[in-house]
């Protein structure tokens, strides 16, 4: 059976911007449809009628933002999977807040554009449903999404966290440690420390010696022992023992 074709919704003011968009994409053979709408209101009237797979959207827009309308479609019941398209890249974070497939700076090629429709596939399995949350990083200039899953602990550095994965990369972040905690609690994550957060999946050991406990992560070929502050120690061995039942 053949897989099946995306329906997109490319969404930007820019009338250039807009033609050449759906031009590339109509050249994409896993989309089946492309529609264009030229402002953020038009844009939410053709969402409305939910057949929309992924929706391509311009960040700056006059009246109802890119932003505006991503966080309007969270409220769906089966929201299309979203692609910001901007000339900036100051939106990284709240594409991940919003969980963005990715995040496409201007001018873009058609090479980046069918790497974002691969995404958006992938993302997805069936071509509507949002299956794994991810995180805008920036690296060299480019800005590029890490799977959540990936993410083994998280270390604060001042407003920034550094994000360490199974492969052994590390990312810089522009979130507090606080905020990614509340944002990730629903998701295994758990603050061991002022100045760490663990995925409760990769704890590898608990070790407690001299009334003091830490833990014991594997980052690529390289086992990390991080500290566990005394009053973070409960929470920790309740959320284990209930993941372990």
């Amino acid at each position: 059976m053949d897989d099946p074709q995306l329906t997109v919704l490319v969404v930007d003011d820019e009338r250039p911007v807009l033609d050449e968009l759906v031009f590339l994409l109509g050249r994409d053979e896993r989309i089946g449809s492309v529609r264009a709408a030229g402002s953020g209101a038009e844009a939410l009237r053709q969402l409305e009628a939910g057949d929309i797979d992924v929706v391509f959207l311009d960040v700056a827009m006059p009246g109802l933002s890119g932003l505006d309308i991503a966080r309007t479609l969270s409220q769906f019941k089966s929201p299309p999977g979203v692609v910001f398209v901007t000339a900036h890249d100051g939106h990284a974070v709240d594409a991940f807040e919003l969980n963005a497939i990715d995040y496409l700076l201007k001018p873009i090629g058609e090479d980046r554009l069918r790497e974002s429709v691969r995404r958006a596939i992938d993302d997805s399995g069936s071509p509507a449903t949002t299956t794994e949350s991810s995180i805008a990083v920036e690296l060299g200039g480019v800005t590029k999404f890490v799977a959540r899953s990936q993410v083994v602990y998280a270390e604060a550095q001042g407003d920034y966290v550094r994000l360490y994965t199974v492969g052994g990369d590390n990312h810089l972040v522009r979130v507090p440690i606080g905020t990614l905690a509340a944002d990730w609690a629903d998701a295994g994550f758990v603050r061991i420390h002022r100045s760490h957060l663990v995925s409760l999946g990769h704890i590898r050991e608990v070790r407690v010696q001299g009334g003091r406990c830490s833990v014991l992560v594997e980052t690529g070929s390289n086992d990390v022992e991080i500290q566990v502050a005394r009053r973070h120690t409960r929470e920790l061995r309740d959320l284990l023992h209930a993941r372990a039942l």
